[in-house]
């Protein structure tokens, strides 16, 4: 694997347009890409290999893993596809109204869940035979889907008009909360945090809030927002986008990627960031750890958030990640007085 200079090892054949999503499998070090070049790519992160590519019709915006040989993605061609690298074999699962923004797949369930901005968030269920006995449930949304993430049985959108939506998946017929963002600007990302307690949401204006799902005023009196991804200079703030959020699968620390090409690792606990990796040739675009918290797989691709301009190619980078960079710093000992 080419070295990255400080940025980590280069992927090999790397999308030929703005990654949208890179994600990696639950159980190996495989990854899968989309990118607006049309394409969904798997990697061999260990071997530096392009194992398989499929195309859709338009740009791809998100994917996902299935198992760790097949995965689905969402495109502005509105549809959902399933991919059978193993196989080589691609198909339709279902289809919106409109460009399809995010995709997750549900191991709880068993379903494809697919968010678009169309306004609908809609389920399929990809044993079935064909795209019309795929389709399970069709439900509205406040407006146009911009980021999903599930934990366990729990679901979270995020949407345009800074409207949050949460589902318990068992039961779909209305949502278990309703919510308005925190944040004043337009969502980016949303994760949930990997012991289920809540999620991480991101806005175009470098803050990220910490939310939690109980109601109950003592879980509620733990939610916070920060600021992020921002530099100062001569008194004048600049302010990026935090179009990424990935979190460590064993630490729960989780990183933060921003249109300012940096990414930074938080202790959300203790509200203090932990490291900030060297600049990255451009924004940051998509990130996610591996498996085990060793690696962090990092797209540098330009975002547009300037318009049409000149700027690096779209590179993925895979970090080694030191222990010391996302382990939680114990908290000093107070003796009690």
């Amino acid at each position: 694997m080419q070295n990255g200079s400080g940025h980590g090892c280069l992927m090999a054949n790397p999308p030929t347009d703005g990654i949208t999503s890179l994600r990696f499998s639950n159980h190996t070090d495989n990854l899968i890409v989309s990118s607006w070049d049309g394409n969904v790519r798997l990697y061999d992160v260990s071997s530096n290999v392009l194992r398989g590519c499929f195309a859709h019709m338009g740009p791809v915006l998100d994917c996902c893993f299935h198992d760790d040989n097949s995965g689905f993605s969402g495109s502005s061609d509105r549809t959902v596809r399933r991919h059978d690298f193993a196989n080589g074999r691609s198909d339709v699962i279902g289809k919106h109204d409109g460009a399809v923004r995010c995709v997750e797949y549900s191991h709880y369930i068993g379903q494809v869940l697919s968010g678009s901005w169309d306004k609908t968030l809609r389920c399929w269920d990809p044993r079935a035979p064909t795209p019309q006995e795929r389709s399970i449930g069709i439900y509205e949304m406040p407006d146009r889907v911009y980021s999903m993430s599930v934990v366990g049985y729990r679901l979270v959108i995020a949407t345009a008009g800074r409207h949050v939506v949460i589902y318990d998946t068992r039961n779909m017929s209305q949502p278990e909360q309703r919510k308005e963002s925190p944040l004043k600007f337009q969502s980016r990302c949303v994760r949930c945090y990997p012991n289920g307690t809540g999620y991480a949401l991101s806005s175009i204006e470098g803050r990220v809030a910490m939310e939690f799902f109980d109601p109950s005023e003592a879980w509620q009196a733990k939610k916070y927002a920060f600021k992020c991804h921002r530099k100062s200079d001569a008194g004048r703030d600049t302010v990026y986008p935090v179009n990424a959020i990935a979190f460590h699968p064993v630490y729960g620390t989780f990183a933060t990627g921003g249109c300012d090409g940096y990414v930074n690792v938080w202790d959300g606990t203790n509200k203090k960031r932990l490291y900030q990796y060297q600049k990255y040739p451009t924004s940051i675009a998509a990130l996610s750890f591996s498996r085990d918290g060793r690696l962090l797989a990092v797209a540098s691709s330009y975002t547009f958030e300037e318009g049409e301009k000149v700027h690096p190619p779209d590179q993925i980078f895979i970090r080694n990640v030191n222990e010391l960079e996302v382990k939680p710093k114990p908290r000093p000992y107070t003796a009690a007085t």
